[in-house]
């Protein structure tokens, strides 16, 4: 918040806005809002029928405690975890921040039964970290079908996987944004929250594709950057 343009104004105003919609869970509406309208104007429904589940682990500054982060010994980083959900087009739905030793499957249970309270989409694509019983306990519990979409037979280097590849430039995008190179918040619920801003930025830039030009000495939206 130290940080923030030098129009704005001081950051324990800004800060405070910032919590007050959180508490009132005004970032979650506008990204819902922006995610249906950028939806629509692909020709898509407003709500999905399948999600794309992933993980990123990312390292943590020294701001955030031992409490909420972990060891993640598979890509070797301390810090936290941040897990994923978007629609077939990479748009936001959810994210959950947890400490980086949290495995993949454990994490994922409670992303997949967020996912059956609050969206119709019931078929979820995810990579072999989530293989094994997580597949059926969501299928006999939530009636949500996990496809698990696996490497190719003889796979070298990198390869593009068809149904995961949207998730993984979303994360990609996200990390664009220089407050989400690595993990600087006290609080997981913080780090959730700006992870919800940044969506929220890539939604705005791509509905303002193809719109009239930015008028002369307006700002970008840099805030989240």
């Amino acid at each position: 918040m130290a940080a923030a343009p030098r129009d704005f104004p001081p950051w324990q105003t800004v800060y405070w806005h910032f919590a007050r919609w959180e508490a009132q869970g005004v970032t979650r509406q506008v990204l819902d809002i922006l995610r249906r309208r950028l939806r629509r104007a692909e020709g898509r429904a407003p709500e999905p029928s399948a999600a794309v589940l992933d993980t990123q682990s990312v390292k943590g500054a020294d701001t955030v405690g031992r409490e909420s982060r972990g060891y993640d010994a598979h890509k070797k980083i301390n810090g936290r975890k941040r897990f994923v959900l978007t629609d077939t087009l990479g748009l936001l739905l959810a994210v959950m921040v947890r400490p980086a030793s949290v495995q993949d499957r454990a994490g994922a249970t409670t992303m997949l039964l967020g996912l059956y309270l609050t969206s119709p989409a019931r078929v979820v694509f995810a990579d072999q970290g989530f293989a094994g019983r997580l597949v059926a306990w969501a299928r006999r519990l939530l009636g949500v079908s996990v496809h698990i979409v696996g490497k190719p037979a003889g796979q070298r280097g990198f390869q593009v996987h068809p149904k995961r590849w949207v998730v993984e430039r979303t994360l990609g995008w996200l990390l664009a944004h220089r407050r989400l190179a690595r993990d600087y918040e006290r609080h997981p619920e913080i780090s959730e929250a700006m992870i919800r801003w940044a969506a929220i930025d890539l939604l705005v830039r791509r509905l303002a594709r193809g719109q009239p030009a930015q008028r002369p000495g307006r700002r970008p939206l840099e805030y989240v950057r």
